[in-house]
């Protein structure tokens, strides 16, 4: 409220002093809050005087709107910038396009959660000004992430369990699998087996031999060898062979090549002429090669460099066509050897071999072997051979305790019995749990499907375990998430539970994958 009686007007040009200010009473009216949602902030008027500028004509400020309502959004200020586009690094697009390739995608992990995980990662880095310092080359993807994600869910959930319950961390039976250094004349050989040595013991992460064998072999062949090859190539492509060789060698003869070479180790080469005595040993020099291979596979534990010694000693056994007891207990060395790396290729070659021999009625161990084959055709699923082993058996034979093993282990199969299934799994004799381990993940999901049919709401994580035979809690938990039950994992009354109610088609859909396909390497 201004006053009513006249004020006089400073001088143009003169500020106003203090005097003119001082001279007025208190106005005389209720200040109240001014509105927040405009522009500026406005303050209780104060009496003013229309002066002049000194550097222009006085300007009256900007009238309030009349028509203003309390949803409308304030108006943008006068230096507000348009809001500009996000420019994404070459690096981020890079990203996105390698999460998406199908050598990185993970079954696991659905399109769905590796899209929101994306987005989540990209916007997370977007909004703390990370788009530039991030080394996106390296970053994990966001199925990466998401498996970390569940084996930390999982641990958390495993050590909640175990602290619950700390005397019920470990199953009481605890399988334990022979090694090859056990058996007959390597029994003084000790080495640790790939059995169970955490997540990551499966049969994929032992097969690690192949690339290494393929480096020592092609580095061992001589300069010499690599010049004919080449040679040879470029003859063919010139229009026909012509030898090389200035006399031509005698044709072989008909009877076995008789050895006498003395070296105790010769790389591994594949024939592409007749054997050369002077490059063959005899069997009297290969049965001291065979006692330096258990030497050094028990200090260096080299499956490549064992792998392609004892080719070439089979090799060497085959061109002399040397049948004999010796013979049957190299391949039945390497074969153990093998099986006990997951080399299922070599295991073949030499389990093909020892079933003819075994015919010739040379000593060795049929039986052992005759039970392997029954979990092996049960691996791969291959009912007629399966059928024709069976037929073949003794009853002599079927009292033996490797193979009646192995006829239970298909009983309780043909029964779907898992329960019985993993007491043998965890009984086998000899080396066959190396042979059911690879294919004890499929049965656990078809027993697990069958354990959500049976019991529900829910049944204990601890049960679980017991019944297919995991280790820990832990090792149970990292399965069930593995497979897409993450979240069917959830702590009920100081308990894990498996929320087996709502698991639905979740491990139905895994044991079908898992069922469909076998890998057959080395076919017998």
């Amino acid at each position: 409220m201004m006053p009513t009686w006249p004020t006089p007007s400073p001088p143009q040009g003169v500020p106003p002093s203090n005097v003119y200010t001082a001279t007025y009473p208190a106005p005389a009216f209720t200040p109240v809050q001014v509105r927040q949602t405009f522009g500026q902030s406005y303050s209780a008027p104060q009496p003013s005087y229309p002066t002049a500028h000194p550097y222009g004509p006085a300007q009256s400020p900007p009238p309030v709107p009349t028509n203003y309502q309390s949803s409308a959004a304030p108006p943008p200020a006068a230096d507000e910038q348009p809001r500009k586009k996000v420019e994404w690094p070459d690096s981020v697009r890079f990203y996105v396009q390698r999460s998406f390739f199908p050598a990185n995608m993970d079954p696991t992990v659905s399109r769905e959660e590796m899209e929101a995980k994306l987005k989540e990662t990209i916007m997370r880095a977007s909004e703390d000004n990370l788009l530039y310092s991030i080394k996106w080359e390296t970053m994990l993807l966001p199925q990466q992430i998401i498996k970390k994600e569940r084996e930390d869910r999982a641990k958390a959930i495993a050590y909640s369990a175990q602290v619950q319950n700390p005397y019920a961390s470990t199953p009481a039976h605890i399988s334990k699998k022979r090694k090859s250094a056990d058996l007959e004349d390597v029994a003084n050989l000790s080495i640790t087996p790939p059995w169970r040595t955490g997540q990551g013991a499966r049969l994929e992460d032992r097969v690690t031999f192949s690339k290494d064998k393929r480096q020592a072999t092609e580095e061992s062949a001589d300069n010499t060898s690599k010049l004919n090859k080449y040679e040879k190539r470029q003859k063919r492509f010139n229009g026909g062979y012509v030898s090389t060789y200035r006399s031509p060698s005698p044709p072989p003869g008909d009877g076995p090549v008789v050895g006498t070479c003395e070296k105790l180790e010769k790389n591994y080469l594949r024939l592409t002429a007749p054997p050369k005595p002077e490059n063959v040993r005899p069997p009297r020099v290969l049965k001291n090669t065979l006692e330096l291979l258990k030497k050094k596979w028990k200090k260096d534990q080299n499956y490549a460099y064992i792998c392609d010694q004892f080719k070439s000693m089979r090799q060497d056994l085959t061109v002399q066509r040397v049948r004999d007891d010796f013979t049957v207990e190299v391949y039945e060395i390497h074969a153990r050897i093998a099986l006990e790396k997951g080399d299922l290729g070599e295991y073949n070659q030499c389990q093909t071999q020892l079933k003819a021999l075994y015919k010739l009625g040379l000593k060795g161990n049929a039986n052992e072997f005759k039970a392997y084959r029954i979990l092996y055709f049960i691996h791969t699923a291959n009912r007629t051979d399966l059928n024709s082993v069976l037929a073949d058996l003794t009853p002599t034979e079927k009292k033996d305790k490797a193979i009646k093993h192995a006829l239970d282990v298909r009983s309780s199969l043909a029964l779907g019995n898992y329960h019985r299934f993993f007491q043998l799994y965890n009984e086998t004799p000899n080396m066959g749990a190396y042979l059911m381990d690879m294919f004890v993940g499929r049965e656990r999901l078809a027993a697990l499907c069958n354990i959500c049919k049976a019991y529900k709401p829910d049944v204990p994580l601890r049960f679980v375990t017991e019944e297919l035979y995991f280790e820990s809690d832990l090792e149970a938990a990292q399965f069930v998430s593995d497979h897409g039950g993450q979240d069917l994992l959830q702590e009920k009354d100081g308990t894990i539970v498996i929320l087996t109610g709502k698991a639905g088609q979740t491990f139905e859909n895994h044991k079908a994958k898992a069922f469909a396909r076998v890998d057959i390497k080395g076919q017998i």
